[in-house]
């Protein structure tokens, strides 16, 4: 098969097109023949050298597909041979065939086109285990989305607005915040001419957010504990802005508030498992009523997948960026 290979840690252009040795499904996985995989922000991490894979990850980079099962490893039951999937990975999703813990597949949706199932795993399998299951979003609150047009952001709007959330976001383009308006935000605050603090609390009153869904990390954890509501929950996904911050705790302590940090992709497979089983759960009969759909900016061929990387690294994109093996 052919997968994209990194020959140093670099710009897009180290990324490569490479014939590689097929994957074998292990005992509990299953091979899957790609259809797309996306770009994810870690992808451009793990190409710049900052963001190896787990022990025992495919070195390919790749963190979510869609495709048809082709090969079923010992053990496995409930899937079958051409079923349709789509797969949350820890690696491997730039290529041609991947090998997926079964715990880790979802069947695509319905009405979902198989591409573009491709642009789901690692955006709902993040919003939903950050937003609902460890920062416990619930109906009237308010949920603040940093990166609104992202496909993080695109999805945690749709999932907020699902169960009544009010949402604010943040975007630097005014063509992006009213992408993220169209999607249902309530909140529009352009990151680039207004400050989030002041524009949220006028707009809640002087009450700030519930809950925060941030991809910054240090820059903004300052600012974000002061537009947190008392009680409110900051859960911190990204390090776009930098490691290392400094916490008021003071200032943490009077608003009762709490602060969060998760990855998906180091986690063991029974916790992505448990995820993914959540998600089909309460978020697959939402994408399969039409309620939320996944939001795609481009497709790009997975043997141009610098092309993709150079999309995100200049951050002109609304929604996911697929790459395709068709």
């Amino acid at each position: 098969m052919h997968a994209i290979t990194i020959s140093e840690p670099g710009g897009p252009d180290v990324l490569l097109w490479t014939e590689v040795e097929d994957p074998r499904p292990a005992p509990g996985e299953v091979l899957v023949e790609v259809a797309a995989s996306a770009v994810n922000r870690a992808d451009l991490l793990q190409r710049q050298g900052f963001y190896d894979p787990p022990p025992g990850a495919s070195p390919y980079p790749g963190l979510e597909v869609s495709g048809r099962i082709t090969e079923l490893g010992a053990g496995v039951s409930g899937w079958g041979v051409g079923d349709e999937v789509c797969a949350l990975l820890g690696g491997g999703g730039y290529a041609e065939k991947v090998a997926v813990p079964a715990g880790q597949l979802l069947p695509v949706p319905a009405g979902v086109d198989l591409v573009e199932a491709a642009a789901l795993p690692e955006v709902v399998c993040t919003v939903w285990s950050n937003v609902f299951m460890v920062a416990g979003l619930r109906p009237a609150e308010t949920l603040l989305v940093h990166g609104g047009s992202s496909g993080i952001g695109t999805m945690a709007i749709q999932l907020a607005k699902a169960v009544d959330a009010r949402v604010a976001v943040t975007a630097g383009t005014a063509a992006k915040l009213e992408r993220c308006r169209e999607l249902g935000a309530d909140i529009l605050i352009n990151y680039r001419e207004q400050d989030f603090v002041a524009e949220l609390g006028k707009a809640t009153e002087g009450r700030g957010a519930d809950v925060i869904l941030d991809n910054m990390g240090a820059k903004y954890l300052d600012r974000n504990i002061q537009a947190l509501a008392t009680s409110g929950r900051l859960a911190i996904i990204g390090m776009q802005g930098g490691v290392k911050g400094e916490l008021n705790l003071a200032a943490l302590m009077n608003k009762r508030a709490a602060v969060t940090a998760t990855s998906l992709r180091a986690r063991p497979a029974a916790e992505k498992a448990a995820v993914v089983a959540a998600v089909r759960e309460h978020v697959w009969p939402l994408l399969s009523s039409g309620a939320v759909k996944p939001i795609v900016d481009r497709r790009v061929p997975m043997s141009e997948a610098a092309t993709g990387h150079r999309v995100l690294d200049e951050s002109t994109h609304i929604g996911k960026v697929l790459l395709t093996t068709g």
